[in-house]
């Protein structure tokens, strides 16, 4: 006669398994940057601008989270100790109290390794010492790298520097706009076939004439402005409300003017 036997319903490697993700600890700060740091190596090596594109992204969420100590074991793991970029940027950064160093010790990941030498890399550098500084206040040195970031970049021409490149125009200008030295960067700087460059200095440059409240050179700017055949998204919209914001600041006779030509300046763009 059959006996019947009584279930389990139990599953019991269930909270084993459920504890053992739990127990897995997070990348730390300079993990995440090394791996940002691989991505950008790919898409320079295989010459796909998207993968530089979300480094950037990637950076942005971090940034929140960056400590000098950070900042400075990226540069040591990124840039040769004898490159200038080295040398320009290392002295900028903080010094923090205490002694406790970011090691790599917070996941159990593999050893991440790029390439040196790569101008990505270096440009990506700039960048992300030059958000650091403006995060934390450092005015003056933020105008210093944005400064040597320009420079540099008027050595290159690449198209996978490109959106780092428009990226940093725009911090550039940040760090001249908080130093109250906005006059002094209209020359810019001179691109190489980098429509997103170009462009985005066009909306910088529109922006300072109505800083200082010279409509009639943004209204000459705007007339002159070339047409790109790739026109951003993303570049008009975040630039028409930076350029909106800056026209609040203006004399009430004069906003209206400045609004006008802001709105010609961008229906301009989306005819073309």
């Amino acid at each position: 006669m059959p006996v019947d036997v009584e279930m389990n319903d139990s599953v019991a490697p269930a909270p084993v398994v459920i504890s053992a993700i739990a127990d897995v600890p997070a990348l730390s700060t300079l993990q995440h940057l090394k791996e940002i740091a691989s991505v950008i190596e790919a898409g320079s090596l295989t010459k796909e601008v998207r993968r530089i594109s979300r480094a950037v992204r990637l950076t942005v969420a971090l940034r929140r989270r960056l400590a000098p100590r950070d900042v400075a074991a990226f540069l040591a793991f990124a840039l040769p100790s004898s490159s200038d970029a080295f040398a320009h940027l290392s002295p900028l950064l903080p010094k923090e109290d205490g002694t406790e160093m970011d090691v790599d010790t917070a996941a159990p990941v593999a050893q991440v390794s790029i390439k040196h030498g790569l101008p990505e890399i270096e440009i990506y550098c700039y960048l992300l010492v030059l958000i650091f500084l403006i995060d934390h206040k450092k005015y003056d040195e933020a105008k210093a790298c944005a400064n040597a970031s320009i420079a540099r970049l008027k050595n290159l021409n690449r198209r996978t520097v490109d959106v780092l490149a428009s990226r940093l125009y725009s911090y550039y200008s940040y760090a001249h706009e908080l130093t109250n030295s906005l006059a002094e960067i209209r020359g810019m700087a001179t691109l190489h076939r980098d429509e997103l460059g170009q462009e985005t200095l066009l909306n910088l440059l529109l922006r300072n004439y109505l800083h200082y409240n010279l409509s009639d050179q943004a209204e000459k700017l705007r007339l002159k402005a070339p047409r790109f055949e790739a026109h951003s998204n993303q570049q008009v919209c975040t630039s028409k409300m930076n350029l909106t914001d800056e026209v609040w600041k203006i004399n009430s006779p004069d906003r209206i003017k400045s609004v006008l030509l802001i709105e010609k300046f961008y229906q301009q763009g989306l005819e073309d």
